[in-house]
């Protein structure tokens, strides 16, 4: 499922350069996806685009968001449910020139 940052966020910014798919935003600004820009899916705060979240699958063995805040704010959307395969078919599709190892423990939180 991908990551949500709830209300309770207090727009410290501490995890917005750790996302590996450039998917968290400030609040109020447009975001990119596929050559297209939209508009915030937040004006109060910080958000995560679904789109380019995968849960950093592929990249890292926990959320970097996540790991980082300060108030746990960065939390699993039960509207959007993935599993690992696709999580890691989203990684692959969004970092077209990236290789990426095969998955283990030391980059999917599924396999811990």
């Amino acid at each position: 499922m991908a990551t949500k940052i709830t209300e309770e966020c207090i727009n410290c910014g501490a995890c917005e350069p750790e996302c590996p798919n450039t998917a968290i935003y400030s609040s109020g600004t447009a975001y990119e996806l596929n050559g297209k820009t939209s508009d915030a899916l937040s004006n109060d705060f910080y958000y995560i685009v679904p789109e380019k979240c995968t849960e950093c699958v592929g990249s890292f063995d926990q959320e970097q968001c996540a790991a980082v805040c300060p108030v746990d704010c960065c939390v699993p959307d039960p509207d959007r449910t993935e599993t690992e395969d696709q999580l890691i078919a989203k990684a692959k599709k969004l970092h077209a020139d990236k290789t990426f190892a095969d998955l283990s423990s030391a980059n999917s939180h599924f396999r811990k």
